[in-house]
């Protein structure tokens, strides 16, 4: 397998969902092609400055600064349908439309959904 694509679309935060999908994706970036894609409520995901204190758990937000290389798509339309594309989202992200988001699923050797 030279490329996987990790679909999110669950909110980063009241799950493991999340998390599990960054640290999947972090371990993949060694020899291979690697998109994070989040759609429906996975969009959460990039806007900035969330405060996840008051839930004991890291800024997921923020982790993915860490992991430059990783190709992070998001759903405009997701965006759209919940009110966040006016929102500061994280600026290492890719807003994509339906087909871009499709073409990228498709051009990967697997999926992995989360």
């Amino acid at each position: 397998m030279k490329s996987v694509f990790y679909l999110l679309d669950t909110a980063p935060y009241g799950s493991e969902k999340a998390f599990g999908a960054l640290n999947a994706a972090a371990v993949s970036l060694a020899g291979m092609n690697v998109v994070l894609g989040l759609y429906g409520d996975g969009v959460y995901l990039v806007v900035a400055g969330q405060d996840s204190t008051k839930l004991g758990v890291p800024n997921l937000s923020d982790i993915l600064y860490s992991y430059g290389e990783l190709r992070v798509i998001v759903h405009e339309p997701s965006l759209i349908e919940r009110g966040l594309f006016g929102e500061i989202l994280v600026e290492t992200i890719e807003l994509v439309d339906e087909d871009d988001f499709l073409e990228a699923m498709e051009n990967s050797d697997s999926v992995i959904l989360f």
